[in-house]
């Protein structure tokens, strides 16, 4: 027969996962379903043992459930609001679709996947179409900088928002260098557009998150391009060996350059956000005012906090 102690032992280590689920989640103001919370637990959990902790968190009023949301703040505005955003959400992710197979005939593109809030299945009333871009080794910079003069066309129809490309690696730096719970995030929910092979070779070298998330499974069910263009076969030939190699790596110096000083100065990007490039020969990744360290820091110092008040709690308990 396995001692009281133990069971109360588990069911707080259960509690505890499930709180850490959310404490990320509420960092966004995001409320979450019964299945999002599983999907996110950084452990296997039975149904037993999920519902008897979810329950007892209730119960102690640590997390409330607001209609099929579960979230750490009585709120129905924000279950209201998530519903909203997964509505516009799904509005979206076609044309994100269609942008993606586009983005995928640029030159030196491998692969494409839509990221930020939009890979989460929530959008805003004023939301960007974020992507993920995968290049051929050591031609990143080519082909960021040709999408992103394309891009400059798209402010003249005020259609900038729908090509948001974040976040460059190639094919020689396919893992992810920072493991955290972000990071962890990010790779998990992207859902691919285009380059299925590379896809799976991103996600193969990068089964880490796994540590994360071990029951997440993705949700993403968009078509995948694999279609090329006339335009990427000449570029790529044209700048095939050395002099693809001496324009790349002028560009990755001009580039860096030039987003130094913009730091230096600085200068905000339409959001009013400081801008934050951080670049070397295999990423270029934007990071306005530090968010992905703010948001790390955030959650590392409430699950801290946590971990305390349930220690106690623990303590008290064995005491009894």
């Amino acid at each position: 027969m396995i001692p009281v102690v133990d069971i109360n032992v588990t069911a707080k280590k259960a509690e505890l996962a499930i709180l850490k689920t959310l404490v990320y989640f509420d960092i966004f103001d995001y409320p979450l379903s019964q299945k999002d919370i599983k999907s996110f637990l950084e452990c296997h959990l039975n149904d037993e043992v999920f519902a008897y902790a979810i329950g007892q968190l209730i119960s102690d009023r640590i997390i409330f459930k607001t209609g099929e949301f579960y979230s750490l703040q009585n709120d129905l505005q924000k279950a209201e609001k998530r519903l909203q955003g997964n509505l516009r959400a799904r509005r979206l992710l076609p044309k994100a679709a269609k942008i993606g197979a586009f983005l995928y005939k640029f030159p030196y593109v491998r692969a494409v996947a839509v990221s930020g809030s939009l890979s989460k299945n929530y959008a805003d009333e004023k939301a960007d179409i974020d992507f993920f871009i995968i290049t051929k080794e050591n031609r990143l910079w080519i082909a960021r900088t040709i999408l992103h003069l394309f891009k400059k066309f798209t402010f003249l129809f005020g259609r900038q928002h729908f090509y948001c490309m974040n976040y460059f690696i190639d094919e020689k730096g396919l893992i992810i260098p920072e493991k955290n719970i972000y990071t962890a995030m990010e790779v998990v929910t992207l859902m691919p557009l285009a380059g299925n092979y590379t896809m799976n070779r991103f996600f193969e070298v990068n089964s880490w998150t796994e540590k994360w998330f071990p029951g997440y499974e993705s949700v993403g069910n968009l078509k995948i391009s694999e279609k090329g263009s006339w335009f990427k076969r000449f570029t790529e030939r044209f700048f095939n060996k050395r002099r693809g190699d001496r324009l790349d790596d002028f560009l990755f110096t001009w580039t860096t350059r030039r987003w130094q000083k913009k730091a230096r100065e600085g200068r905000k990007n339409s959001k009013g956000k400081v801008m934050n490039l951080i670049t070397a020969k295999h990423f270029s990744k934007s990071n306005p005012e530090a968010f992905q360290e703010k948001v790390v820091a955030m959650y590392e110092n409430k699950i801290e906090q946590l971990k305390s008040s349930m220690f106690d709690q623990t303590i008290f308990f064995l005491k009894k």
